[in-house]
């Protein structure tokens, strides 16, 4: 059954959802590249960022049938801004373009790119929801990602994400808080 909602009652839907599974997702992938830096070899490390940061979509799908957000359902109502999100993923993926590059002229410059630029979605994603939530998220992990890059370069592959999973934590304690 079809249903005419007007943006703005698609907005209010979107808005209200959980918005757990991706950035848990997120948090434990990071986690698990900060623990594979510490125990295996930076070349380890360097896959399983990009093999890592590529699977979160997909791990975000698999948890959202624990969190009862279930992005799979089939009757679930069309909503215009989960199209626009999945652009704003989008665009993440395309970013790589920039991260692959720099990646190839300096291996170290990857948990900078990739931690950076697969954050930028949290900026669409609070306009979306009417909330700061996503502009702390992407202006903290940009902020914090860039000055550890620049202060601790004998350990970026380790404290770079373990940061970035700090900001997830943060984030997502402000999610599961906002009314």
């Amino acid at each position: 059954m079809s249903q005419l909602r007007t943006l703005e009652v698609q907005r209010n839907e979107f808005s209200n959802r959980k918005f757990l599974a991706t950035p848990l997702a997120g948090m434990i992938v990071w986690f698990a590249i900060g623990l594979i830096s510490i125990f295996f070899s930076e070349f380890v490390t360097i896959w399983a960022i990009f093999i890592g940061t590529g699977n979160i979509v997909y791990l975000g799908l698999f948890l959202s049938r624990f969190t009862g957000e279930n992005f799979l359902k089939k009757d679930k109502l069309k909503n215009e801004f989960d199209a626009l999100f999945l652009f704003a993923v989008g665009q993440a993926v395309l970013v790589y373009s920039i991260a692959i590059p720099f990646f190839l002229l300096d291996h170290s410059s990857l948990p900078l790119t990739v931690g950076i630029l697969t954050g930028l979605m949290w900026l669409p994603f609070s306009w979306i929801i009417k909330h700061w939530v996503g502009i702390f998220h992407s202006v903290a992990r940009t902020a914090v990602v860039l000055a550890l890059w620049y202060l601790v370069p004998a350990h970026r592959f380790t404290i770079i994400p373990f940061a970035i999973v700090l900001i997830y934590i943060i984030t997502l304690y402000v999610i599961n808080r906002r009314t």
